[in-house]
């Protein structure tokens, strides 16, 4: 019944969505076989997008022509640049969202994009001949044939819900669990493990007294994620700081002895980072309460989100232990919170490009790497869909290094490091922070997308115009002077020391208490230059421009390291090496390279096992 496609995307989720947009904006017919077309992109957890270093690779995406930003600009209800108090290689925008048109919004644009079509069905299995994918098997009994297949699952492989000693299958509540493709995977040669996630109760608004809450308003100028002309929030919702207490805790442990976790039913390796409820008071014994962050799940809904109250106890002791925190003494809740276990795939089965080593045009994206958080899924989604459509058509692989992009560290730490629970990202896995700000993700990754034919050309020509704005008022700041008479007020209202004579504006720049929007305010030179521009994304320049004179000591030095270090990446090591012909690497350095193979001198560097004089044998063999 159903045609032959370039693409087969299976799952739609924020992986699935990202993957098959970007193929089919590229130009390939594609199939989005979905187990259930109303929970497209679904926000399963909480119903927020971005943080620290999420809200970056958000950022990364749009900058590269995918949806996630636009849509979270059309959906946000509550906007807030976190670590803002930090330098800019910290600040990292987050977003509330409204669920239920999060959802909506998705399907529409992806309704509205070319070349995508939808199937409501559940695969199965795989079509292949010898290592070459041809297809895939679905539950009503379908064979659909493709060039290439993405597989994006999410917690739906064999997933089982678990709720003190109840457990049942399903990848979501009320949802089944997609059965048989594990299976059918692992006799092609892959190898499978087991990760568990949990997700806290769903509250009764009108049951909570928020006068005992602390409010938690979003920017009093909310910003965006999208680099384009989305609209900006002219009103936003609040959310609220909780705590537990020793109570609290000792009313949770009353449940631990029927806790799936402690009684061993669940095996798989849950988040260190976003532990359970219970999994802290364990851990962290010494503390006597633990934060919480109340969340409004909508504009017109009365549901909110406990973030931090992650649960798989017993329903009734959930429900005991929250009725214990102030604000919950009349909680009535939706429903319970949940751990759920499911199947992964190791990520070292991987090549950079997220095609499968095993099986050509197989390719894995999102949790089904090990991986936890919307925004790592629609990162590896986004890069599957351009790379399965180049590999279709004889084009070049898309990789993304680590000085290029965030989404470049999570595809290398996936690929080198592999995962041993569920990875999430922190700008402490980047080495190049303050070159990878989220605000230069347009000028870093745009230009790369446009040439690959994904990035519009109405994008492309903004950069530029951007670039040509930020160019001009860096020499501005360079050459132009400000005398004594301008600053000094300015300078004792500030605490710092006053000019004895005339300095450039980057000299004054440079000082840690003055910001370019004091100059702006109160030099009229400044005022009169900035004020020649366009205003559509004038902020922008001046935020960029500030950060280039303001840290270019900094951004110079890690320029030079991402060089030097660049030279190791450039060095290809041959995919038929037999490592363990070269007697002089450490057996278990022998080991790990047959394993991973991987493609450089400086991938090979990151790989856990693999020690510098390693790296140094291995530059001798290539004749280095």
């Amino acid at each position: 019944m159903l045609g032959e496609y370039d693409i087969i995307v299976v799952g739609a989720g924020h992986a699935g969505s990202e993957a098959a947009a970007a193929a089919a904006n590229l130009g390939s017919s594609v199939l989005l076989i979905t187990m259930n077309m109303q929970t497209i992109a679904q926000m399963s957890c909480n119903p927020a997008m971005g943080g620290i270093a999420k809200g970056q690779i958000v950022r990364e995406i749009d900058a590269l022509g995918g949806y996630s930003g636009i849509v979270t600009d059309k959906t946000m209800i509550q906007f807030r640049m976190l670590n803002k108090s930090k330098g800019p290689a910290m600040w990292s925008p987050r977003a509330q969202s409204d669920r239920t048109l999060f959802t909506i919004e998705w399907r529409n644009m992806l309704e509205q994009t070319p070349n995508l079509d939808f199937w409501q069905d559940t695969v199965v299995g795989v079509l292949t001949d010898g290592n070459k994918i041809l297809g895939v098997k679905t539950l009503m009994g379908q064979e659909i044939k493709s060039k290439a297949v993405i597989f994006t699952n999410g917690t739906f492989l064999n997933g089982t819900i678990h709720i003190g000693t109840k457990n049942f299958g399903g990848g979501r509540m009320g949802e089944r669990a997609s059965e048989n493709l594990t299976e059918e995977l692992i006799k092609l040669g892959f190898e499978s493990a087991r990760m568990k996630t949990g997700t806290p109760v769903r509250v009764d608004g009108r049951t909570i007294d928020f006068s005992k809450l602390i409010e938690q308003p979003g920017d009093a100028e909310p910003g965006k994620f999208s680099f384009t002309d989305t609209p900006v929030l002219n009103k936003q919702r609040s959310c609220y700081l909780a705590y537990t207490s020793t109570e609290v805790h000792d009313t949770l442990k009353t449940g631990f002895d029927e806790s799936p976790m402690f009684t061993g039913t669940i095996e798989g390796t849950g988040p260190r980072y976003c532990p359970s409820i219970e999994d802290k008071i364990e851990r962290f014994s010494d503390k006597t309460s633990h934060q919480l962050f109340i969340e409004p799940e909508g504009w017109n809904t009365i549901e909110y989100y406990v973030n931090g109250f992650s649960s798989s106890l017993p329903d009734h002791i959930q429900l005991k232990a929250l009725r214990k925190i102030a604000g919950f003494e009349n909680a009535k809740i939706f429903r319970p919170g949940y751990a759920i276990e499911y199947d992964y795939f190791p990520p070292e089965q991987l090549k950079y490009t997220l095609e499968t080593r095993l099986i050509q045009s197989l390719y894995f994206a999102g949790q089904i790497n090990g991986t936890t958080g919307y925004e790592e899924a629609a990162a590896q989604g986004l890069i599957a869909g351009i790379n399965a459509h180049r590999k279709i058509n004889g084009l070049s692989e898309f990789v993304l290094k680590r000085s290029d992009a965030y989404i470049g560290v999570l595809i290398d730490d996936l690929i080198t490091k592999g995962v041993d629970e569920p990875y999430r990202m922190f700008t402490s896995r980047a080495e190049y922070r303050i070159l990878l700000r989220q605000n230069s993700a347009d000028l870093r990754l745009t230009p790369m997308s446009y040439e690959i034919g994904l990035a519009s050309e109405e994008r492309m020509r903004r950069v530029e115009r951007k670039n040509e704005i930020i160019s001009e008022l860096v020499k501005f700041f360079k050459k132009e002077s400000i005398s004594p008479d301008e600053i000094n007020s300015l300078f004792e209202q500030k605490g710092t020391s006053k000019l004895s004579q005339k300095v450039k504006i980057e000299t004054v720049l440079s000082r840690p208490q003055i910001q370019l929007k004091d100059l702006i305010e109160n030099v009229e030179g400044i005022s009169k230059f900035a004020g020649q521009y366009d205003e559509t994304y004038l902020n922008e320049c001046l935020e960029e421009a500030e950060i280039l004179v303001k840290y270019s000591r900094y951004i110079e030095k890690e320029k030079e390291m991402a060089n030097r270090l660049n030279k190791l990446e450039d060095l290809k090591l041959g995919a038929d090496i037999d490592y363990f012909k070269i007697s002089a690497l450490s057996y278990e350095a022998r080991e790990k390279l047959s394993k991973v193979k991987p493609e450089t001198l400086g991938q090979a560097l990151r790989i856990s096992g693999v020690s510098p004089a390693d790296a140094s044998v291995l530059a001798v063999y290539m004749g280095r």
